[in-house]
């Protein structure tokens, strides 16, 4: 039995984005968009001295699953580091393309399992990550 793509759980997520504003002087600002569903990602971010998220700021423009996946990050974000970002990024994307059984150590992307099948949603599922682990980057550099 093939569980549905959007089911509460995801649209519970998708009503319910933290930190869904921008900052006012971030050091880093990120957007990340999908051609395919036209869903946008906007992120800004500020870094504390030892490289970690201490603020977030997030605009979110997508499907319900952009929208849920946003929350996840943004619920999970502060105190993070530029590696534990990448790394959230790529064990996602590796998730989702089948190529690994686990979403890895982020709470909560088990909720995408039911969205692996579905290619065309997954850059919609990666933009928040992708975002965050740039900004991340740039914000440290």
């Amino acid at each position: 039995m093939t569980l549905p793509l959007y089911n509460r759980d995801i649209l519970r997520l998708a009503a319910s984005i933290p930190h869904h504003r921008r900052i006012a002087r971030p050091q880093a600002s990120v957007e990340k968009r999908s051609p395919v569903c036209g869903s946008r990602v906007v992120v800004d971010v500020v870094l504390d001295d030892g490289g970690k998220v201490v603020e977030l700021g997030q605009e979110v423009h997508a499907c319900a699953l952009g929208q849920a996946s946003a929350a996840l990050m943004g619920q999970h974000v502060l105190g993070r580091g530029e590696a534990e970002l990448a790394d959230a990024r790529d064990t996602l994307a590796a998730f989702l393309a089948g190529t690994r059984e686990d979403p890895g150590d982020w709470p909560g992307l088990d909720i995408f399992r039911t969205a692996r099948p579905y290619v065309a949603r997954h850059r919609s599922i990666l933009l928040a990550f992708e975002a965050v682990a740039e900004a991340a980057a740039q914000a440290k550099s």
